[in-house]
């Protein structure tokens, strides 16, 4: 049920919200797909189905809702390699550094590889530098989930053989995020056909 259902099928029909069961205003069928599909998939399937929202699901199990609103903000990440350290952090204090590699950075998140075993809801401090800049930048985040398997990319073959996590940054002060968004920006692939 989404807050477009109460609205149209509710509101204004003038009917009273404690009149009205959850399941005579529900959309039907639903739609899903799994968390560790591409957005592409994911963007098809609304696209085929007309859905402006999928829930999202672990082996069947619902986790989430993905919303076509998520999916024309999500920023595109830009496949890089770049040398960082990782510590676990708590209320107490910060726990020791762990070597990382980016793969993929955006102002709002990273995908890195590490030996260390760090598991979702794990707040880390992602520390690294950009290219062309001689400032380090400190990152605070929250681990989404990791991944135990190699990444195989056709063209590059095995992208590496540690854990892949994937990490959720917090709010960052506008200039981090000025500077790690010019520098994704600056490193996309340009299209091709564009001049």
């Amino acid at each position: 049920m989404t807050s477009a259902d109460i609205v149209k099928k509710v509101v204004a029909q003038g009917l009273e919200l404690h009149d009205v069961e959850v399941r005579t205003i529900m959309s039907k069928p639903v739609h899903s797909v799994e968390c560790d599909q591409i957005l592409d998939d994911a963007t098809s399937v609304m696209a085929s189905t007309g859905a402006s929202l999928l829930i999202v699901t672990k082996q069947g199990q619902p986790v989430g809702i993905l919303t076509a609103r998520d999916l024309a903000l999500a920023p595109k990440r830009c496949e890089t390699c770049l040398p960082a350290t990782i510590r676990v952090t708590n209320g107490e204090g910060e726990g020791a550094k762990h070597i990382a590699t980016i793969r993929q950075l955006s102002h709002v998140g990273a995908f890195i590889e590490s030996r260390t075993l760090l598991l979702p809801g794990t707040s880390v401090i992602l520390s690294f530098m950009l290219p062309g800049t001689d400032q380090s930048l400190s990152v605070r985040g929250t681990i989404l989930n990791s991944s135990y398997e190699p990444e195989f990319h056709e063209d590059r073959g095995v992208l590496g053989t540690y854990p892949g996590i994937d990490i959720q940054f917090a709010p960052l002060p506008s200039s981090d995020e000025s500077k790690i968004r010019a520098w994704v920006l600056q490193n996309l692939p340009r299209a091709s056909g564009l001049s």
